[in-house]
């Protein structure tokens, strides 16, 4: 039997494991992928530290990873949409479970579920997709920038477009600006958003802002806070605050520099209980608070043709190439903001990409032979 690496969660030791496994085999309208770019997003860290816990796992183990790109390498039975070997593609990070009454009626999917978490995803060497979750890409749109497409990218640009439904010369703030704040950055100047504040704590993510297009970058612990942001809104304060962090005190502070009829868009997920302090005022200002999960069916088919029109340009988007036998360590990085990039070098995802299957993988333009040993990561 034909075997490959893949990263592995093991959800009852809680244990992350890169591991020899078998090559899966495409059952009926499944496709077996060859996996050249994989994405290291912060909802792996939080499923590996325990805060993330699958609600539809179909397995005691998972192969983690849900911003993948590759190549179509075998056809399954029974399929439906002529696609062919070769054919290059990006996967949706999700699939419709096909047993809720949402799907048994073809309404919208009740159980989402989410690839990497509730079923194996990318961080291996192939893995299975559904026909219907994978996404063309053309020649020009390189593999690791097409990865991030289906979550990094794809949350924010639904949190913009159609959970806030920004119009141009509507003001946006973004709490947060990692891989998906700085995205969401973007997306919001895409759409002609004006002005765009990004509120972060760490001065290179500042300035990650505003080489991704904010207007004004802010410290929340400024003392003259609210004062910035009335005076860069003309004092009508915002129509719109993304907290791309999922941190209670950031949903406070995002919540209280809304305008009137302002919308708190919570795109950062986090267990803990959301609460706003805000009282009489919150009424009276007619302020909403929007949840936002993911993106929409035709997102990720949007964010490609945006990209090979040269609308965005995600080639800043990408932090390093780590081989995946290496994933401990990048989950490490990520984790613990080592190299954090700098404003000449504006890279907050980390990649896991591999060239010329099983025998190299590519680091930083070194491409390392033969297949390593397991190695565990807790």
């Amino acid at each position: 039997m034909d075997t490959m690496l893949a990263g592995r969660f093991h959800l009852d030791s809680k244990k992350f494991v890169v591991e020899e496994v078998p090559v899966p085999v495409p059952g009926p309208g499944e496709i077996l992928i060859e996996v050249k770019a994989a994405g290291v997003c912060l909802s792996d860290i939080h499923l590996i530290d325990g805060s993330l816990v699958p609600l539809f796992a179909t397995s005691d183990v998972v192969t983690v990873g849900h911003e993948v790109s590759g190549v179509i390498h075998t056809l399954g039975p029974d399929l439906k949409r002529g696609l062919t070997v070769g054919t290059r593609v990006t996967l949706e990070a999700g699939k419709t479970c096909g047993q809720c009454a949402g799907c048994v009626r073809r309404r919208p999917c009740t159980q989402m579920l989410t690839a990497g978490i509730d079923y194996d995803g990318g961080w291996a060497q192939y893995t299975l997709a559904r026909e219907d979750t994978l996404i063309s890409i053309p020649d020009s749109l390189p593999f690791d920038q097409a990865a991030i497409i289906p979550d990094a990218v794809s949350t924010p640009y639904a949190a913009v477009v159609a959970t806030a439904g920004v119009r141009p010369a509507q003001s946006v703030g973004v709490w947060g600006v990692g891989g998906v704040g700085a995205h969401n950055v973007r997306l919001a100047r895409l759409v002609g958003a004006a002005p765009i504040i990004a509120v972060d704590p760490l001065p290179s993510a500042r300035e990650r802002a505003l080489a991704f297009g904010a207007d004004i970058a802010l410290d929340p612990a400024a003392e003259d806070f609210a004062d910035q942001v009335r005076a860069a809104t003309a004092g009508r304060g915002l129509d719109f605050a993304f907290d791309c962090a999922g941190v209670p005190a950031v949903r406070e502070q995002a919540a209280s520099a809304l305008g009137l009829g302002g919308s708190l868009i919570l795109v950062g997920i986090t267990p803990r209980p959301l609460t706003i302090t805000e009282g009489l005022t919150f009424n009276y200002m007619q302020k909403q608070v929007r949840g936002h999960y993911g993106g929409y069916p035709e997102s990720v088919t949007e964010l490609v043709q945006l990209t090979a029109a040269g609308r965005l340009d995600l080639a800043p988007s990408i932090t390093d190439h780590i081989p995946l036998a290496d994933a401990a360590d990048a989950i490490h990085r990520l984790e613990n903001k080592i190299g954090d990039p700098t404003p000449k070098n504006l890279r907050p995802s980390i990649f896991l990409c591999k060239k010329n299957p099983p025998s190299g993988w590519v680091v930083g333009g070194r491409v390392l032979e033969g297949a390593p040993a397991p190695t565990a990561f807790r």
